[in-house]
């Protein structure tokens, strides 16, 4: 079997098992695992958590400012997307999970963006401050102050 076999086996394994995302989140997925496992001292299982923040940061390294929309036209609308398709991989055999792994691990570790509903309509000021936050950490605590015209 040629690499173009595989490639065309293991995707119609992935849309069997599930086709809510394109297949190009599937591939976007193993490649943010290698992308993360890169950045680590040595290869080791990581949790939910860290992939999700390890997809966000290697999709704003591949499409910047179009990070969004790339995640939109595939389908993924929150970090539990995520976890649907790493959980898909290991259905298939291209990924493995330890005791105690959860789909669950991967939900709202962070929030995709949001869309306006009336983009017409003045928002205010808002300004997010995170506390407490160090390289490697997995979790952040907010401070959010909202400056409003009085209305």
């Amino acid at each position: 079997m040629n690499e173009l076999q595989f490639a065309d086996d293991v995707l119609a394994r992935i849309r069997a098992c599930d086709d809510r995302y394109h297949e190009r989140a599937y591939l976007f997925v193993l490649a943010a695992i290698e992308y993360l496992q890169g950045r680590l001292e040595f290869r080791r299982h990581v949790s939910g958590v860290e992939l999700a923040w390890a997809c966000r940061d290697f999709a704003l390294r591949q499409f910047g400012l179009f990070a969004p929309q790339v995640f939109a036209y595939w389908g993924l609308r929150g970090t539990g997307d995520i976890g649907r398709i790493v959980f898909t991989l290991v259905e298939v055999g291209l990924l493995s999970t330890q005791p105690g792994d959860r789909v669950e691990d991967f939900d709202d570790v962070f929030d995709l963006p949001v869309s306006f509903r009336n983009p017409e309509e003045p928002l205010g000021t808002h300004v997010y401050i995170a506390l407490n936050f160090a390289p490697g950490d997995t979790k952040i605590r907010w401070v959010t102050l909202d400056v409003t015209d009085g209305a």
